[in-house]
């Protein structure tokens, strides 16, 4: 079980596992928590470079860690462009 003082290893871990499984890297962490099978994060990534940058395919990630910290699962939750406000969700 991960302890609650190593919550910063177990977001650099999430991430490394994410990008080598998938090949993108997560450019921020949204939403994290410890759930009863685990953790769950969500995860902000960069699926394709457009110029300008504004227009570029940014999308969400649901992500998904056993009590150890390891990758169990994901799936990507919507995507849209970078400069874009996302109105589907609180703050957005």
């Amino acid at each position: 079980m991960v302890k609650q003082d190593n919550t910063a290893e177990v977001l650099r871990e999430a991430r490394a596992q994410f990008a080598e499984l998938t090949g993108l890297t997560a450019e921020s962490v949204t939403s994290f928590e410890q759930t009863e099978d685990g953790w769950s994060l969500e995860v902000e990534v960069l699926e394709l470079a457009r110029v300008p940058d504004t227009m570029s395919l940014m999308a969400s990630y649901r992500v998904a860690l056993d009590p150890r910290g390891q990758l169990t699962g994901y799936r990507r939750l919507h995507r849209y462009e970078r400069g874009r406000a996302d109105a589907r969700r609180p703050g957005g």
